[in-house]
């Protein structure tokens, strides 16, 4: 059997669905190894899976702990945030370049499968002359005119000035994405491989897999023939990497009042303020606020959130699927509730997470609140609206039964043995 190689980003909303697919193809019999900083083992050490570092002097242990401090302490200015991931993502991916190939050669891989936005996996993978697989994690970065930026509000209009207004928007991103994207045609040139004409030539031509139903996304009207929406990549097992799988509720669920559960991910989990403005929205409600901070090593007592029940670190999946209402970043926790038909308020603070939130608000399942618009009133009426509006559910629960038919995690192990065994082009449908 193909020995396969994951490569991916180190949060964990990226980390949680190639590793998921990582384990069902080694529940099939492959050999399966993760690579990736020596920090990452610890997100992923309660997985079947291997494990190897990609060790460098440039990422030393605990860099990945000051990254996800400064990025959450950036996350109220957005291009200040997105600038700052960019550098980092620079500097990843020199070292990507200088390190991962001899560690990859060393483990005696045979396929990859690499998360869309490692933007060194493809090149990596040409230069060692090894077939791969595009995994798509969260909101496809996949340009074309019609489909507004994944960083912005925008929503999708089928009109002429809202073509140009994405173009310029992509323009925009790829200038200030250019020294990732030259250094990239620079190790190409190095290694004598072709180069790439544009962006998408960096993802894989044999399959490009994503975590989402094609209900949910804005209609793309160039997608490659090998993209293929296969709703969540969450194990079916219902435990994920980085959570223990002997965590239970840690508190009695009110029987009178609905449950809304806030969670900001694991980026985002020092923004204090804004869980303080959810705890002071939800005060004068009827409801159980539960609020997840996202970080095991977070001291709740530490917090004054009001009345809220206030958590270090979550049964995500388990608070969600008993959950009314879900308070999210707009972040990977949107496909969970999806999947679980629980309706949202999404407050987008960075990254990809406005153009999710876009989705959700134009599939009808969320209310949408841009952080720089963010008030305890508007908050409130967002919350109280979503909770007394049956619409929201019923459009949450209709993304659900499309998650479903989508094939999930199962789905996309069928797509990559198909891949591995053909080694051509998987044609989605």
């Amino acid at each position: 059997m193909e020995h396969i190689g994951l490569l991916c980003p180190p949060a964990l909303g990226h980390l949680l669905p190639i590793c998921n697919i990582g384990i069902e193809l080694q529940n099939r019999g492959y050999p399966v190894t993760l690579f990736g900083l020596p920090d990452v083992k610890v997100k992923i050490d309660k997985t079947p899976l291997d494990f190897c570092p990609i060790e460098s002097p440039d990422f030393p242990e605990g860099e990945l702990d000051d990254f996800l401090a400064q990025i959450s302490g950036l996350s109220s200015t957005r291009m200040q945030s997105l600038n700052f991931t960019v550098s980092w993502s620079e500097k990843a991916t020199r070292m990507m370049f200088r390190e991962a190939p001899d560690v990859i050669r060393r483990n005696s891989i045979d396929f990859l499968l690499v998360d869309q936005i490692t933007v060194a996996g493809g090149t990596i993978a040409d230069h060692l002359r090894l077939p791969y697989v595009t995994v798509c994690g969260a909101v496809p970065i996949n340009q074309e005119p019609g489909i507004p930026p994944v960083y912005t509000h925008w929503a999708y209009q089928n009109i002429w000035w809202a073509k140009l207004r994405n173009q310029l928007g992509y323009q925009l991103l790829n200038y200030l994405t250019r020294p990732i994207w030259n250094m990239i045609l620079l190790q190409r040139k190095k290694w004598n491989l072709p180069l790439y004409r544009c962006q998408e030539d960096a993802f894989s031509n044999l399959a490009q897999i994503c975590q989402m139903p094609e209900a949910l996304d804005f209609p793309r009207e160039k997608r490659p023939s090998s993209f293929h929406y296969v709703g969540s990549l969450k194990n079916p097992s219902g435990v994920e990497a980085g959570y223990s799988n002997k965590q239970d509720i840690p508190f009695e669920i009110s029987k009178e009042k609905p449950l809304i559960y806030a969670s900001l991910g694991t980026l985002q989990s020092g923004n204090q303020k804004i869980f303080r403005c959810i705890a002071e929205a939800c005060l004068q409600l009827e409801v159980q606020l539960v609020i997840d901070l996202g970080n095991p090593s977070a001291d709740p007592s530490s917090v004054n959130l009001l009345e809220a029940i206030v958590l270090p670190f979550a049964p995500q999946q388990k608070l969600i699927n008993k959950a009314r209402l879900v308070i999210t970043h707009a972040g990977s926790t949107a496909i969970n509730c999806l999947e679980a038909g629980v309706p949202m308020v999404a407050i987008p603070i960075t990254s990809d997470q406005p153009g999710m939130a876009a989705r959700l608000a134009r599939a009808g399942a969320s209310e949408v609140i841009p952080l720089s618009h963010l008030t305890v009133p508007k908050l409130k009426a967002c919350i109280e609206k979503v909770l007394s509006d049956q619409s929201y559910r019923d459009s949450a629960i209709e993304l659900s039964d499309n998650i479903q038919k989508s094939g999930k995690v199962c789905r996309a192990a069928d797509i990559i043995e198909q891949a591995i065994k053909t080694k051509a082009p998987v044609l989605g449908t």
